[in-house]
């Protein structure tokens, strides 16, 4: 009998994130010390933003659920023009403002991150169970639990919401109770 292949997972960050740490104006760490000490089921997520990396703004590093056994990849969606970035990864959700640096908030995807979406003015957030939007300028317009399988579609600033074959509209800037 053979056993899983378990993939390698380093047990410190890279060089890269160590390298960017005293350069930030902000370094922020979460559950980099886990106490299972069981780094086969941990994945680091990092990242370095800014608009020089000589001088980054931001150099974030965190450990999560691991990837390849949830399905939960991290991800990012940066405005530009509000210098606004959203982080995910597994449950956490992080906002940043990238001009101060300071970080806007921390919150839950309940169960588990899948991805960012933007529309217009509006960024849309997509986890297991919820499904949530904020402003481009990170204030956090509603949020509304799902259930798989469920979908969703942006028509003309109206959300085309289908949770196990029930569907519902409402608009992309409302409360999803008003449907």
């Amino acid at each position: 009998m053979s056993s899983p292949f378990i993939p390698w997972k380093p047990k410190t960050l890279p060089h890269s994130i160590e390298w960017a740490k005293p350069r930030a104006k902000l370094v922020e760490e979460f559950d980099l010390e886990r106490s299972d000490g069981d780094f086969r089921y941990q994945d680091f997520c990092y990242l370095i933003a800014g608009r020089s990396i000589d001088h980054p703004a931001l150099a974030l590093a965190q450990r999560h659920d691991p990837t390849e056994a949830t399905g939960f990849y991290p991800g990012v969606l940066v405005v530009p023009e509000t210098d606004v970035m959203f982080v995910g990864a597994a449950e956490r959700l992080l906002a940043y403002d990238l001009a101060k640096p300071v970080r806007l908030w921390e919150d839950v995807a309940d169960t588990g991150f899948w991805n960012w979406s933007r529309y217009g003015d509006v960024v849309i957030m997509s986890a297991e169970l919820e499904l949530a939007a904020w402003s481009v300028e990170g204030t956090k317009l509603w949020t509304t639990p799902v259930e798989p399988p469920w979908s969703y579609e942006v028509k003309d600033d109206v959300i085309e919401l289908d949770i196990m074959g029930v569907k519902s509209e409402f608009s992309l800037r409302g409360d999803p109770e008003d449907r």
